[in-house]
């Protein structure tokens, strides 16, 4: 019988890809999360019944147990970016992945793979970063041989990174951006996948990997490099951080007003703190090339997913050719 893998948050941006990847592999993979009837577009992955989603609340013991129950490896790829609420960063990122981890090593599974995030730091003015940091002690303290990958942010067709910005580009001539000069190291969110593969297959040496891409660029140059997939110009005005810590603020209140059933999506306090660091691997740090993995660029993936963000959409480079031929 096929080796079995629970993947948590399976169905989410990374996840997806890594369940991809092990069903291609062989592997029957439980998908846990907690809408599973709108997880269904997962079962095309493998063969019919080699992709089950399954319900799954990792804040109750009782269901995280069901869903790791049998399984060979376990794969935690849930994340949050709400700092309120039920699901919090600390409900999630520290007590959730503690919970799985604590189950699984009594449950006997043979290795965990634990997602956090690059810049994971107990020191950390981000409450965001400080709850990673948490969940990546406390996943080493049930089992001191799991493997830890920290992505920089990850880029791809489903991303919330580069889709954000390309969408605000829509509605002005002007960019606005807090941390224009803080420095990112974007990465493919399906060579992130490769590394959580290798892992599960037992083909990483335990402890902790920082994954970044190829190329380190401040936000604004990351945007410049958007704008020229896009075709499209506008100004990039970097906003100083008392700034943008006022509109976050603002924008933190108003939700808080609505009872946060209006969530603030757009910026938020803590990633005001986020960005003022740096969000790079360390030079000293393990990665992909430890891992035998080659980064993919940014150049390769982006205009595959972008285009529908310029000005003529896939008729963009049609439109442009004419131009060109009129004029001679």
């Amino acid at each position: 019988m096929s080796k079995l893998a629970t993947i948590y948050g399976g169905s989410g941006f990374l996840g997806r890809y890594v369940t991809r990847r092990l069903a291609k592999e062989g592997w029957r993979v439980r998908v846990a999360v907690r809408h599973p009837n709108l997880a269904g577009f997962v079962r095309p992955y493998g063969t019919p019944g080699q992709v089950e989603p399954v319900f799954c609340n990792i804040r109750d013991d009782a269901s995280v147990q069901a869903a790791l129950a049998g399984a060979d490896v376990v794969i935690n790829c849930v994340g949050t970016f709400d700092q309120k609420g039920a699901n919090n960063f600390d409900a999630v990122q520290h007590e959730g992945a503690e919970r799985i981890a604590r189950l699984a090593a009594a449950s006997g599974v043979a290795r965990l793979v634990h997602v956090s995030a690059l810049g994971a730091d107990a020191e950390s003015e981000s409450q965001y970063f400080q709850s990673k940091a948490a969940g990546e002690a406390a996943v080493l303290a049930q089992m001191p041989d799991a493997v830890i990958l920290r992505p920089s942010v990850m880029f791809g067709p489903e991303d919330g990174f580069f889709n954000r910005f390309a969408t605000m580009t829509r509605f002005g001539p002007v960019l606005a951006l807090v941390g224009g000069n803080s420095l990112f190291q974007p990465v493919y969110v399906d060579d992130v996948a490769a590394a959580a593969v290798l892992a599960a297959d037992g083909q990483a040496a335990p402890g902790i990997y920082e994954l970044g891409g190829p190329d380190a660029e401040s936000l604004r140059a990351l945007m410049q490099r958007m704008l020229a997939t896009i075709h499209r110009r506008r100004l990039i005005v970097n906003l100083p951080f008392w700034l943008g810590g006022l509109v976050a603020g603002l924008l933190d209140f108003g939700s808080a007003l609505t009872l946060r059933q209006v969530r603030n999506t757009i910026l938020t306090r803590d990633q005001v703190r986020q960005l003022r660091s740096d969000n790079v691997v360390a030079p000293d740090a393990r990665g992909f090339a430890e891992l035998g993995l080659h980064p993919t660029d940014m150049d390769a993936v982006l205009p595959d997913y972008l285009w529908p963000y310029r000005p003529s959409g896939q008729f963009d480079a049609i439109k442009d050719s004419a131009k060109r031929l009129r004029k001679t």
